[in-house]
């Protein structure tokens, strides 16, 4: 026992080698073979699948759907020209363009149920007499919707490029390993790169293997920075690798932290390597902190951080000082964290303080105000219904309670914890630094003293005794605690009973043995009772003896 414990303009009619379709464009349009980016060209007429009525309320049987993915196929690849592996990659991957042609192959939707080979007639026959601009289903295929299609172009223009050149590139870009599925990123941000003549994108891979670059990390930066693939938007990428080569950051590093969800800018991230250096960061220094925060790299520094830096060096904020909490606290270089700075020096210059206390100020508290969001100086003012010299007066002497009065979170998250905080104020901070020294994420930490701000009020030493119960005796994650922060409050001889009540049911299996922290520990002593201990003939002997255990060990 634990006793110690759509306005639609993206589809071109061609010319049909049967009787006249339907619907028949009434200009035709071309394809610019000089051009090498997209062109738009007016257009009189255009028609679309999506023009017709679809059937949205009745659901496709999946052998539809198979059957007119394989027609599709068949049809780019027999009679647009596509080679059999493209054109099924294609048809397999544009769901909204395969759901459009089988609503409007069996408008009404009173055919849908057929059997297969009456699917492939219909939808074969409807090809015939309405043919498609290929292009919809290739973009879809890519990654590319129609409405973000239609996006880049103007109201009432149609787009078109050289369609040679579009296929030449697309080309190379598979070949050379860019997913398929990723390619459209790489148009949504650099369509150039589609216009380029044979050759010429397969070049500049080449140059960048020359640099030294693996191929994988060429790949994963085109999708995420696409822009390196255009002439002349490379040169900020160069410096950026210098400078990690400087600093002694290896080239792949960088891009293990990228998502190919989003993008990426160089200049961003210049930027910020090139702040550091000003303000006087070593090489070693920026070295630790990009490597800690790979986020201040990837995404830069916002213009509130570059204002605080400048209004606290005017204030007289050391330099010394800013490197130590940049290095110790680096959520403080967040543009959201340097934006609660900003406030905190606008409400004390409007409160009329000296500048030699400001600086005194951040200085030693800077790590604190840096997480909660203020309310403006005139807002604090009117609210807390004082005079100013009076509010400077408390301030000065107690500058932390300046959360409590001005913060404008609902919560107060920490502030809370200030107006029940039991002790000297220069606790608070070291006992919220051992919830993260224990693995606790920094925002984990937050979230849990907002929703239990008593937890500082326990001793830093019961902080660490209730964690290291919860983990290492009782086998629970640390994310049990997060999810479960008002665990701290709770008495640990009390808990080790019940966890040891609840080893005794296992045991035995009375009870289920992956019972959560919050379960067992949250509930009041007459459900506990029911639930753990009522549950089994002998429950009530064990619990009194249990009870009466503890409290020998205690009185030892």
């Amino acid at each position: 026992m634990i006793l110690h414990l759509n306005q639609n303009r993206s589809f071109l009619f061609v010319k049909p080698k049967l009787p006249p379709p339907p619907l028949q464009p009434q200009t035709r349009l071309r394809f610019s073979l000089k051009a090498r980016t997209f062109r738009v060209f007016k257009s009189t007429h255009i028609a679309t699948l999506n023009n017709f009525s679809p059937v949205e309320s009745k659901r496709v049987p999946r052998h539809v759907k198979i059957e007119a993915q394989r027609v599709l196929t068949d049809y780019l690849h027999s009679t647009r020209g596509y080679s059999f592996l493209d054109a099924e990659y294609i048809s397999k991957n544009c769901p909204n363009f395969v759901k459009s042609l089988i609503a409007n192959t069996f408008v009404g939707g009173n055919d849908v149920d057929v059997d297969v080979d009456g699917v492939a007639h219909s939808l074969r026959k409807f090809l015939r007499y309405n043919p498609i601009n290929e292009f919809e289903p290739f973009f879809e295929s890519i990654g590319i919707s129609p409405s973000e299609l239609q996006d880049f172009l103007p109201s009432g223009m149609f787009f078109l490029a050289d369609d040679s050149a579009l296929v030449d590139n697309f080309h190379v870009l598979c070949n050379y390993g860019v997913p398929r599925n990723r390619i459209g990123e790489i148009y949504k941000e650099a369509k150039e790169v589609f216009g380029y003549p044979k050759g010429f994108l397969l070049e500049k891979f080449r140059e960048y293997e020359e640099l030294g670059l693996s191929k994988s990390f060429i790949i994963k930066l085109g999708v995420c920075c696409p822009s390196i693939l255009v002439c002349d938007h490379h040169g900020e990428f160069v410096v950026v690798l210098d400078w990690l080569k400087r600093i002694g950051i290896e080239d792949d590093w960088i891009v293990s932290y990228m998502s190919y969800s989003r993008t990426y800018s160089w200049k961003k991230m210049l930027d910020a390597i090139q702040l550091l250096d000003e303000v006087g960061y070593s090489e070693e220094q920026m070295h630790n902190l990009f490597k800690a925060n790979p986020k201040l790299l990837l995404e830069g520094f916002g213009k509130k951080l570059r204002l605080f830096l400048v209004r606290s060096h005017k204030l007289g904020v050391k330099v010394n000082v800013m490197y130590s909490y940049f290095m110790e606290y680096p959520h403080i270089l967040l543009n959201k964290c340097a934006k609660n700075l900003l406030r905190v020096i606008d409400i004390l210059c409007a409160i009329g303080m000296e500048t030699d206390e400001i600086a005194r100020i951040l200085s030693n508290y800077m790590h604190l105000f840096s997480t909660h969001s203020f309310k403006g100086p005139r807002t604090v003012i009117s609210e807390l219904k004082v005079e100013k010299a009076e509010l400077l007066q408390v301030i000065k002497d107690d500058p932390l309670k300046l959360i409590s009065m001005a913060s404008s979170s609902k919560k107060k998250s920490m502030a809370n914890a200030l107006k029940v905080f039991r002790g000297r104020g220069d606790l608070l901070q070291e006992r919220f630094d051992c919830l993260v020294e224990a693995g606790l994420d920094y925002n984990s930490v937050i979230g849990m003293i907002k929703r239990a701000p008593t937890i500082l009020n326990q001793k830093k030493d019961v902080i660490k005794e209730k964690i290291h119960f919860a983990t290492n005796i009782l086998g629970y994650p640390l994310e049990s605690i997060v999810a479960f922060p008002t665990y701290f409050c709770y008495d640990l001889e009390k808990i080790a009973q019940r966890f040891s009540m609840y080893a005794w049911l296992k045991e035995r299996k009375v009870v289920n043995p992956s019972l959560t922290l919050s379960t067992i520990v949250s509930s009041n002593d007459k459900r506990f009772e029911k639930y753990f201990v009522d549950v089994h003939p002998q429950g009530p002997t064990i619990w009194k003896n249990i009870k009466r255990l503890s409290k020998k060990n205690k009185n030892k």
